[in-house]
């Protein structure tokens, strides 16, 4: 692995020791590489009205855009199940909002690196308006 992912990986890490997921017990840990280099991580926040629990990758991409960036160039996920796990639908769309069809998706366990696709790979087809673009 490369130093840029160890990093992103360690981030991803430590926001998943911290997720809060009392109902799932389901801990994720993300961070977002923005276009400028900048790491982003987050984890995700489950409450009691279950169904609008926070995911890791919108926690990430929500410190993201308040710091300031706009374009996800690189995805950590790391979990702590026994295979790799990717992003669900609504953060698959909430990706390619920032990111691009050969933006790669890391996913990883405790003990690293499991697997790598792309965003295009997990999300084909990705809904897009034609005014979002400009608004980057």
């Amino acid at each position: 692995m490369s130093d840029a992912l160890d990093r992103m990986l360690g981030l991803a890490r430590e926001a998943l020791e911290h997720a809060h997921a009392p109902y799932s017990r389901f801990r994720v840990g993300a961070c977002v590489r923005a276009a400028t280099g900048r790491l982003y991580a987050g984890c995700n926040v489950e409450n009691t009205s279950y169904p609008v629990a926070q995911c890791a990758e919108a926690s990430a991409i929500g410190a993201m855009v308040t710091g300031g960036d706009r374009t996800i160039a690189e995805v950590v996920l790391v979990t702590e199940r026994a295979e790799p796990c990717s992003p669900c639908g609504r953060c698959r769309q909430q990706l390619a909002e920032f990111g691009a069809a050969e933006t790669p998706i890391h996913l990883c366990g405790p003990e690293g690196l499991r697997q790598t696709v792309t965003l295009g790979h997990l999300l084909p087809v990705a809904f897009a308006l034609p005014s979002t673009e400009g608004e980057r």
